[in-house]
């Protein structure tokens, strides 16, 4: 016993009393270092925190600018915005497992890997799925309940008019931002400014509280255009009917203020749907009256005539040899649908003869010529801003050969868009004044720009009166109740540089013709069939438009309502 007590050692040695004062100090110190840490955070730096806090409660989303509305000069509406919705996703917050990504997929009507991709792509905050979705297609996203799945309300635009005014007015896309027309040439002031909005959602992922707006939106602004509704649906109307009829590539209307230059009505045959867009052709939504060019064959032959009387050269009773239809120059044959010896200035214009009209553009000088061109508004935009209007072309005058110049006369050598050719027209229903074209609703007419003679624009109005009578070219353009002025025109189409046996048939005129109200424009490209010719195709065409226009504006009568006089069996045909 005695040896085991000595043997027994103590184990609870002292430890040194440095080593507790040193794990004191480091407890001390990591306190410290918290209390700091907890304090800048919270007091001084706290903006980390709230944003963390924020990420995980709150979301920013970008609130739509409500689109100005397109009305016509009446204030029928032409393009509106409808709210809609669009689906879009907090990746981050998205809890979908495989059957419900499936489900929306097959709602959403998109590919089930785009969906996944979407949905759980976590490099980004905000993805969308779809977006302008129908009412239908929105119940049953909301249906399915998804976290981190949420609406957006946006916009669609919806054209009520339809296909009648589809390529004047053009369209939008997804982003409500115009594409084509009067969309895409008035995008700054339709397009307001989308503003941005504060949600708290919660640890599901649903919004469940609108906070408050950060950014106001700020709507665009509405526009009235020239249009008049009912005029664009007579024109269009008319012009469907005439293209069927002759089975023609397509064609084109436009109606004109004849005294303010504001463009009523602007058809395109054929047109689309500009509401459902699918499988439309970019042909199609070609606005051929402003973008397309064509020779316009006989419809020059009154501003060579103006031209010609304005310098002294000829009068209306000047006496022209039209040499039995055919003049040789230069070895080139000109010829003539008819054989007259002799014409009178105004049967030039009557007949549509090329021979005489060929002579007088050759009395002239060619820089005159070419300048009287030019300040009849060819070669040039109309100023009417529409995206992608086409010039014309008018070469420069010491190009020309003599050929050239006489072929020009009668609208060879010379191209134009029917909006053009219109406006050119302003100048014999306005005294000789050219009038600045406008796709806007004007408060005031325009000043236009003195190019003929108050005389000579009257003498050429008078010789244009003989066209629909008897004996012209156009007696199917009368209109029951009104004297009517204007002009026919049948060219031959280039193709590769030739001419073909196809044609552009047109006519141009204005009515009462005491005191022009409308002009009305017809071309009909490429009708297919034995009638051809701008009398028989387009001049019907124009007296049902301008015949329903006079009436619908109420504009006096300035003829008996018997004064029709029935066109003879063979209605007097130019030649192209």
């Amino acid at each position: 016993m005695k040896y085991a007590a000595s043997a027994h050692i103590d184990i609870t040695a002292k430890l040194p009393g440095w080593r507790a004062t040193a794990l004191f100090m480091i407890l001390l110190a990591g306190l410290t270092g918290l209390l700091g840490r907890g304090v800048y955070l919270q007091g001084i730096h706290n903006g980390f925190l709230q944003e963390k806090g924020n990420a995980r409660y709150s979301r920013v989303i970008e609130v739509s600018a409500h689109r100005g509305m397109i009305s016509d000069r009446n204030g029928e509406p032409l393009a509106i915005s409808t709210p809609v919705e669009s689906v879009w996703a907090s990746p981050s917050d998205v809890e979908a497992d495989k059957r419900q990504v499936k489900q929306l997929s097959q709602i959403l009507g998109m590919d089930i890997d785009d969906v996944t991709n979407r949905l759980f792509d976590t490099s980004r905050d905000f993805v969308y799925l779809k977006r302008l979705l129908p009412p239908e297609q929105v119940e049953k996203v909301v249906s399915l309940k998804l976290p981190g799945v949420s609406l957006q309300r946006e916009y669609r635009r919806y054209y009520p008019a339809g296909d009648e005014a589809a390529q004047t007015l053009g369209f939008t896309g997804q982003d409500d931002n115009g594409q084509e027309g009067m969309e895409l040439a008035l995008q700054e002031q339709l397009a307001g400014k989308p503003g941005s909005q504060r949600v708290i959602k919660d640890n599901h992922g649903y919004i469940v509280e609108d906070v408050g707006s950060l950014h106001a939106s700020k709507p665009g602004s509405d526009i009235v255009l020239s249009l008049d509704s009912n005029l664009q649906h007579i024109a269009y109307r008319e012009l469907e009917i005439a293209v069927r009829q002759h089975r023609a590539k397509a064609g084109a209307v436009v109606v004109l203020d004849a005294r303010s230059g504001e463009v009523l009505a602007l058809a395109n045959y054929p047109g689309y749907n500009p509401n459902n867009r699918n499988n439309t052709s970019s042909k199609a939504m070609r606005n051929r009256a402003i973008t397309d060019l064509f020779e316009p064959g006989s419809t020059m032959k009154p501003f060579t005539v103006a031209m010609a009387i304005e310098r002294g050269k000829v009068n209306p009773n000047t006496i022209i040899n039209t040499e039995h239809g055919v003049f040789m120059l230069n070895n080139r044959k000109i010829h003539d649908a008819h054989q007259e010896s002799r014409l009178t200035v105004a049967q030039v214009i009557q007949k549509s003869s090329n021979v005489g009209a060929a002579k007088i553009a050759l009395s002239l000088k060619s820089d005159m010529m070419w300048q009287g061109l030019k300040d009849s508004g060819f070669g040039e935009q109309t100023g009417s801003n529409f995206p992608g209007e086409a010039p014309g072309k008018l070469r420069a005058p010491k190009t020309w050969r003599p050929i050239e110049q006489a072929t020009m006369a009668y609208g060879h050598g010379i191209s134009v868009n029917l909006l053009q050719l219109a406006r050119a027209y302003t100048i014999f229903a306005n005294g000789g004044e050219l009038i600045p074209i406008s796709l806007l609703k004007l408060g005031a007419p325009a000043t236009g720009k003195k190019v003929f003679s108050e005389r000579t624009a009257h003498e050429l109005r008078d010789m244009m009166e003989m066209v629909v009578l008897p004996g012209g070219t156009a007696p199917l353009a009368q209109v029951a109740g009104y004297r009517v002025a204007g002009k026919t025109g049948t060219a031959h189409k280039l193709e590769d540089g030739h001419y073909v046996d196809r044609y552009v048939a047109s006519f141009v005129g204005f009515a009462p013709a005491s005191s022009p109200r409308l002009i009305v424009a017809v071309m009909i490209d490429d009708p297919d069939g034995v009638n051809y010719y701008g009398g028989e195709v387009a001049a019907p065409v124009f007296s049902k438009v301008m015949s329903a226009a006079l009436h619908a504006l109420n504009v006096p009568n300035d003829a008996p309502l018997d004064n029709v006089v029935a066109p003879p069996p063979n209605i007097v045909k130019e030649e192209v």
